[in-house]
Formats: structure tokens, sequence, C-alpha cells
């Protein structure tokens, strides 16, 4: 049994797991400055530790920044009470957050981070069919938010959880087309394999703009973010499949929705931006050293960031589709597009070869 492996593997899973979540936390502390700073208003910039007053200088600084206010959320849903409504189907009703937000943790497993350090790759699992693994985990996301539409046993949430399985069905669809063109032109896989080759013929995106372009719309379907928010359309549906949910119930939704849309940026990133590569500097080689793996990271965790902050824009700036648009935009635009992305990139493959 090699030890190391089974030590080294644990340590990445832990590290995935914490990074995930810090990321997940801090993005709604980006949503609601970047909010803020859109509708011309402040933001949070009071919530402290009592000690923190007592701290010259970077105590103010971190506290008008608003540094603290994930943790403060984080404890007020620890704190807040666990309240199960009388009428709803129990068993079902606990099992939909768990459902929820799993899915979003396994994508991560297969989503290559770093080249290599010494002699362990860093990824938890390098799989060879890595993409097809992590669209069959994503199809699974649905199942949280339509159980939970149904257990509530409510109009509001039970709408809330059709809408979302009909739209998520809808475009995914599309976003499984959108990426046959990339392994068309890569001829793999393997995500790690597929960075490869970014690194040497430049980033995909430049490749399969197109495909680029429907991956990204059809994420925005995929995680509920406006402007196709619409199974949880607080103006129609009070809040949609989580109405009746509260306390750290709610918190594991709300979680999922951010662990998602990391876990979404991290595909894109990968298949299109050359992962932990930058096009002017060769990170080609693996990592031998601890400073170019940490280095190789934090690249690639700027990217992500980079198209969190797009996640966030988008949502303050575009209004909400009608129901009927979304699915007209998805049936009949983007599942033709897709296809006839795919047929144009074989062609040409086929007329260069």
């Amino acid at each position: 049994m090699d030890w190391n492996f089974i030590i080294f593997s644990v340590v990445k899973i832990a590290i995935a797991i914490g990074v995930l979540h810090a990321i997940a936390a801090y993005a709604v502390l980006v949503e609601r400055k970047v909010s803020a700073w859109i509708q011309d208003r402040v933001g949070p910039n009071r919530v402290a530790p009592p000690f923190m007053k007592y701290v010259p200088i970077l105590g103010p600084i971190l506290t008008r920044m608003g540094i603290f206010q994930p943790l403060a959320d984080g404890l007020k849903f620890m704190l807040k009470e666990d309240f199960t409504p009388a009428g709803v189907r129990t068993a079902y009703f606990w099992l939909a957050p768990a459902l929820a937000v799993i899915p979003s943790l396994l994508v991560i497993a297969v989503i290559p981070f770093g080249s290599q350090m010494g002699n362990q790759k860093m990824v938890i699992a390098d799989l060879n069919v890595g993409i097809l693994y992590t669209f069959g985990i994503v199809s699974l996301g649905v199942y949280g938010i339509v159980l939970a539409g149904y257990a509530a046993n409510s109009k509001y949430p039970f709408l809330g959880g059709i809408r979302s399985s009909a739209q998520m069905i809808s475009y995914e669809i599309a976003m499984g087309m959108s990426v046959i063109p990339v392994f068309l032109i890569a001829g793999n896989l393997n995500l790690s394999q597929i960075i490869g080759w970014q690194t040497s013929h430049g980033w995909l995106v430049m490749y399969a703009p197109l495909s680029f372009v429907i991956f990204l719309i059809a994420s925005f379907a995929e995680t509920n973010r406006t402007p196709f928010d619409l199974p949880e359309a607080e103006t129609e549906l009070v809040g949609g499949y989580h109405t009746e949910y509260g306390s750290m119930k709610f918190a594991l939704f709300f979680l999922a929705e951010y662990s998602n849309m990391v876990a979404t940026s991290g595909m894109m990133v990968t298949l299109f931006f050359g992962g932990w590569t930058l096009p002017f500097w060769g990170l080609d080689q693996p990592a031998q050293s601890l400073g170019i793996g940490v280095l190789q990271i934090l690249i690639f965790l700027a990217k992500v960031c980079a198209l969190m902050v797009l996640f966030i824009w988008v949502r303050w700036m575009w209004p909400r589709f009608r129901y009927d648009q979304l699915m007209d935009l998805g049936w009949r635009r983007f599942v033709p597009l897709a296809l006839v992305n795919i047929l144009i990139t074989a062609i040409v493959l086929c007329a260069r070869s």
C-alpha cells in the first residue's frame, strides 16, 4: 500500500475543499460589494470581532472592507433555529440540501490546479475521461433542487423545482455539445492533457470562441444565476425551491450555488484558458519545487476568480428572462448553434489534415 499517495491525496482533498469553501464564502462578500458599487451604495462595512477596535490602522481598514462579514454570516446560519415546517415530507426535506451541495464538491476532484509537485500530480483524480465524469456529476445537482421543491409540499417551491429540472436539462445539452469541438481540436478527454495541448498551441478560447460563449451562457443557466434564475425568481415564486428552508439547510443551498460557480469557472479555465499556464511564460514543465507549484495554483485561482467576478457582474447588470424566452433560447438557439459549431470544426480539421 502506497501510504505517501494516500496521505498526499487526503491532503489535496482537504485543501481543495477548504479553498472551495473559502472562495464561495468570500464570493458572497464580493457580490455584495459589487452590487453596492453598481447601485451607488456602501456595502458591508461594520461587522468585526470586538477586539479589532483595539488594532490600530489594520482593524478599521479590514472592517471597512467587510472582511469579517462572511464569518458573521456563517455564524448566523449555525446559530439560527433549525425549523422544519409542519406538512413537509421530512426525510426528503432533510436530504435535499445535501444532494444539492455534494455534486459541486465531487466535480473539483478532476479539475487540475497545477502540473506536478515532486512526484504528485496536482489533481485529486486524473481521469482519462474527466470531462465525461464532470457532466455526469453535474447532472445530479438537479435532484437536490427538485427534491427540495417536492419535499416542501408547497406550490411555490414545487414550481421552482419543476422550472429548475426543465432548465438544467435544456442547457446541459447545449453545454455538453459546446465542448465537443474542444476535444476534436485537442484530441483528448483528459483535462490535464488538454491543458498540455494549450501550452504548446495557445489557449483554446482562440480556436473555439463560439464553444466558449455557449459554455459560458449555459453555465449561468446551470448555476441558476441571473438572467437565468427562474427557479428561485423572488418576484414570482417568493424564493422558489428553498422558500421553506432556513438555518443550515438554507446555507447548504447557498453554498451549493457558489460552489457550482467555482467549479464551473474552474472547468472554463481548464478547457479554454490554459489552466495554470500563462501564454507569455512557459510553465509547462512539471513543478519540481514548492515555489513553482504554488505559483501555478495561484495563477489558476486568479483565472477562476476573474470568471467569478464576471458571474457576479452579470447578475447586477442584466434583467431576468421570461420563462418562455429561457426555453426558446436553450432549444431553438443554442442547441442548433452548438451542432453547427461541431460540424464546422470537424470540416475545418478534416480539411487541414
